[in-house]
């Protein structure tokens, strides 16, 4: 089974949309709304998660761009939160094919390095990894929990993932083990270099408790990306601000076109 990508928008701008962990592309609708008129957008839902359960691949940063590629035009790519390292593996593997990088609350490492300061503290993933594997649905409700920490609405932006996270159908347990991994052992930052100067674009959330905006700052000036902060959002600004991510976003798309 291949991967579920839907296509919605009309506009001229083509972008593939790459959700986090234990999500799925139905979770952008927010923003997908606002930039309807001005993008195609295709909504991945990565192996094991939403319609993807039973496709089969594994849940790895290359093997999931390469995937993607296959079945999307040329476009710019975003990635949210763990959907960010498959998109810039996209970049960095399919130069001519991924046009653009966005990364919204995502970094090329995700946990903290004596050279990585700002990332989480392993020890935060590993206990994700143990609770996991003796009560999946509370590690789930729990990472939710975290993605909400510092929203400005928190109570009503869990809820919204909550309703989305199996409205599609329970993510794989493996899947679900193999983006533990992923977060606890990725490390993209040594290909930024690789990337031209404003060839990518980086927006964090000021209020962020999971990715802080300092990793998003160092990543972007490590590839002379484009840095955008929204002030008063978490980790999950498309839901809480999506008019000011596709106003910073469109921004962006249509100085590069």
């Amino acid at each position: 089974m291949s991967l579920h990508i839907e296509v919605r928008g009309s506009g001229p701008m083509p972008l593939v949309m790459i959700h986090g962990w234990a999500m799925h592309g139905g979770i952008f609708s927010p923003l997908v709304d606002v930039l309807a008129e001005r993008c195609t957008m295709y909504l991945v839902d990565l192996p094991g998660h939403g319609y993807s359960r039973n496709c089969g691949l594994p849940l790895e940063p290359q093997a999931c761009a390469q995937a993607i590629a296959a079945a999307t035009p040329p476009a710019t790519w975003l990635g949210w939160s763990l959907g960010g390292l498959v998109a810039l593996s996209g970049v960095l593997n399919k130069p001519q094919h991924v046009r653009g990088l966005a990364m919204l609350c995502a970094t090329p490492r995700f946990v903290s390095a004596s050279d990585w300061p700002c990332g989480r503290d392993p020890s935060l993933v590993k206990q994700l990894a143990i609770d996991l594997e003796t009560d999946y649905h509370a590690t789930i409700e729990r990472f939710l929990t975290l993605e909400v920490m510092g929203s400005p609405d928190p109570r009503g932006e869990l809820r919204r993932l909550r309703a989305e996270v199996f409205s599609r159908g329970e993510p794989d347990l493996r899947v679900l083990q193999e983006g533990i991994r992923m977060l606890d052992q990725t490390d993209l930052r040594s290909g930024l270099a690789q990337l031209k100067a404003g060839h990518s674009w980086w927006s964090a959330g000021r209020l962020d408790r999971l990715v802080h905006p300092n990793a998003m700052q160092a990543a972007a000036a490590l590839c002379e990306g484009e840095f955008h902060v929204i002030a008063h959002a978490g980790h999950a600004p498309f839901l809480s601000h999506p008019d000011a991510v596709a106003q910073a976003l469109l921004s962006w798309l249509e100085a590069r076109s």
